[in-house]
């Protein structure tokens, strides 16, 4: 019995019913397409992005390429890298042999532990300017769906957001028929009937 008025009580705006007002269908019609853009626009909104993602790492794999350079001097002092687990790393400068073979210096990360001479792996665009190493395939797939997922998350938010803009913009248009209304009846609330 309490189950059955509940779902009477959930379902109201969608049951004919005088006291029911214009505003009351068009608001149920509202949270209906909002859930439903929520559902389907959140989870296509989460995909693409995830997949774009995906493909922008892939990209960046397929452009990176590790070189074998050879450490002038490092610094001291270890260079944060935001990598859990990742070893320490230090700004370097080192040389290598680009692709065209003429020879190039800069500075980048390395490995902490290495002395000068020692050789040390460097990672190059398709230009030959140094770069970081691309992030690994297992790495990038697991930042393409927190990326998917705070896509889609965001995405939600924003369509709830104008939604409750919408049905706030609905409750202010009821408060002020039923002010129209009340300064109609208000008058005669406490009259005796002659």
């Amino acid at each position: 019995m309490r189950e059955a008025t509940r779902t009477t009580q959930r379902w109201w705006r969608w049951r004919s019913n005088p006291l029911r007002r214009r505003a009351d269908i068009v608001e149920a019609w509202i949270v209906l397409v909002v859930w439903a853009v929520i559902v389907v626009g959140g989870t296509l909104v989460g995909l693409v992005a995830g997949h774009a993602a995906q493909e922008s790492f892939a990209q960046l794999r397929r452009e990176r390429h590790p070189v074998a350079a050879v450490l002038v001097k490092s610094r001291a002092e270890p260079v944060p890298t935001g990598e859990a687990g990742a070893s320490e790393r230090v700004r370097a400068k080192v040389r290598w042999t680009a692709s065209d073979g003429s020879p190039r210096i800069g500075w980048t990360l390395v490995d902490s532990g290495h002395k000068p001479g020692s050789g040390v792996v460097i990672w190059t665009d398709s230009r030959g300017q140094l770069t970081a190493k691309p992030p690994t395939a297992g790495a990038a797939a697991a930042e393409a769906a927190l990326l998917g997922t705070g896509a889609a998350l965001t995405f939600g938010g924003l369509t709830f957001a104008a939604a409750r803009f919408a049905r706030w913009r609905l409750d202010q248009g009821r408060y002020e028929e039923w002010s129209r209304e009340w300064a109609q009846v208000g008058p005669q609330w406490g009259r005796k009937a002659t």
